[in-house]
């Protein structure tokens, strides 16, 4: 089965989350290629050199030195920026401040609340 993306970029501190992510991500056949991150600056400069072309970012959004929020910003200037990305808020913030900024912003396509699962997968590739 051909997996419906080529490229996901998975951007995460937390190395437990960002490993379940991943699984779940491998067993669904999600993309062609993962790649994670585990600095939003690192991210950044991965999609600044054109080291990472994603066709899907999941992205958390607190985060130390950078958050989600202010990663997208950074992306918001980026060339890539105007590729139409899919951008999935991945948190397991309850705030609706959050859930409501990420509804707000242009460049997020959904938010959706940890874990990752096969079911949430599946309503994306719908």
């Amino acid at each position: 089965m051909t997996a419906p993306f080529k490229t996901c970029l998975l951007i995460d501190d937390n190395y437990i989350d960002s490993f379940i992510t991943r699984r779940v991500l491998e067993s669904s056949n999600f993309a062609e290629n993962i790649i994670v991150r585990q600095s939003p600056m690192e991210a950044i400069e991965s999609l600044k050199s054109g080291s990472v072309n994603p066709d899907v970012i999941f992205l958390d959004i607190r985060m130390p030195m950078m958050s989600g929020f202010e990663f997208l910003q950074e992306f918001a200037g980026l060339d890539i920026a105007k590729k139409r990305i899919k951008i999935y808020m991945l948190s397991s913030s309850l705030d609706p401040t959050d859930i409501r900024e990420s509804e707000d912003n242009k460049h997020i396509t959904q938010f959706i609340h940890k874990p990752l699962t096969v079911k949430a997968l599946e309503e994306i590739c719908q």
